[in-house]
C-alpha cells in the first residue's frame, strides 16, 4: 500500500478566480473565431447582395409539376460571371406532400426588361436526372453542392444511396462542373 501523499498543496487547488479566467479566455477565443473570416468568404446561401439580384420566387422554371407549386429550397446570389450584375443560383423542386421530389439547380439572370421575371440562363442539375441536393452554397464565385443519386433504377426513390460533391465555375462563356469522388452507401 502506498503512503498518503499528504495534504494538497495550495497551488494545486482550483479556485473560482481560475475558473472565471479560464471561461473568459475560452469565450474570447470562440468569439474571435466567429468574427474572423477568410479573405474570399462570401455570403451564406440565404443572404443576397443588396438590390439587383434576381428573385428566384418569381422565375419561370422548366419544371412540369402537374399543378403543384414550385418550391425554392435554397438560393444564393453573386456576380458569378463578373459582368457587374449579380446572378442568383436557385435549388428548386415541385412541392410534394410525401416522397423526395427531384431537384433542379438553375442560374438566373435579370429579365430582359426592367421589372420582368428573371430568366434561367443555365441548368446545373436537371430534375430529369432524379437527383437531390444538399450542402448548397457559394464560395466566392464557385457554386458548391452535394448531389444525391441512385445506383440503379431499382433503388427506391425515397432513399438515395450515392452522393458526390460538385463545384461549378463560370469559364469561357459557360458553367463547368467539377465532380468530386463518388461516395456510395450513404
Amino acid at each position: 500500500m502506498q503512503p498518503s501523499a499528504g495534504p494538497a498543496l495550495p497551488h494545486t487547488r482550483a479556485r473560482s478566480v481560475h475558473w472565471i479566467s479560464t471561461a473568459a479566455l475560452l469565450a474570447a477565443v470562440i468569439g474571435a473565431g466567429a468574427l474572423v473570416q477568410p479573405a474570399d468568404a462570401s455570403p451564406h446561401a440565404s443572404e443576397e447582395p443588396a438590390g439587383l439580384a434576381p428573385d428566384p420566387r418569381t422565375a419561370p422554371y422548366p419544371l412540369d409539376c402537374a399543378g403543384a407549386p414550385v418550391e425554392v429550397v435554397s438560393r444564393a446570389s453573386g456576380d458569378l460571371d463578373q459582368d457587374g450584375r449579380p446572378e442568383t443560383v436557385a435549388v428548386v423542386h415541385c412541392r410534394a406532400e410525401a416522397g423526395t421530389p427531384p431537384t433542379g439547380v438553375y442560374v438566373l439572370a435579370a429579365g430582359a426588361e426592367p421589372g420582368s421575371a428573371p430568366r434561367v440562363v443555365a441548368t446545373l442539375v436537371d430534375p430529369a436526372e432524379e437527383r437531390s441536393i444538399t450542402g448548397f452554397g457559394l464560395q466566392g464565385r464557385t457554386i458548391r453542392a452535394t448531389v444525391l443519386g441512385y445506383s440503379s433504377d431499382t433503388t427506391p426513390r425515397c432513399c438515395p444511396d450515392q452522393k458526390r460533391a460538385y463545384t461549378w465555375q463560370w469559364r469561357s462563356g459557360r458553367y463547368y462542373a467539377t465532380p468530386g469522388a463518388l461516395a456510395n452507401s450513404i
